[in-house]
């Protein structure tokens, strides 16, 4: 299970990378303009954050069905409750905002002058 939660993390983060590249004028105009990390970290992080919930809330009755059908075999069954899914929900959206946080964060530090120079 942790291997594939790094896995994700991974992909996430270069996906992160990549937008952030693709964003990096914009990012710098922002700064000159006055935008703060904190701001600049919530725009483009919302944007992967609203991916994250869509998925989430697509995925999990799906989950939760298959999970109920196949746990029904066993003959010590359990149940699975929403504080379950809840739960999984919430550390799907805090591992996602770590990883996209870290490479935003560092996007935003950066001098917005070597940003603009670019072409």
């Amino acid at each position: 299970m942790c291997l594939a939660i790094f896995i994700c993390c991974a992909g996430l983060f270069g996906l992160t990378h990549f937008e952030t590249l693709k964003r990096r004028r914009e990012i710098g105009i922002r700064k000159v303009l006055g935008a703060s990390v904190l701001r600049l970290m919530r725009l483009v992080s919302g944007d992967f954050l609203m991916l994250v919930l869509i998925s989430v809330v697509v995925a999990s009755p799906v989950v939760w069905y298959v999970m109920n059908n196949w746990l029904r075999d066993f003959s010590y069954r359990i149940q699975i409750s929403w504080i379950d899914m809840a739960v999984t929900i919430l550390a799907a959206m805090v591992i996602t905002a770590l990883t996209v946080g870290i490479r935003v964060g560092k996007a935003a530090l950066q001098n917005p002058v070597d940003a603009l120079k670019e072409r």
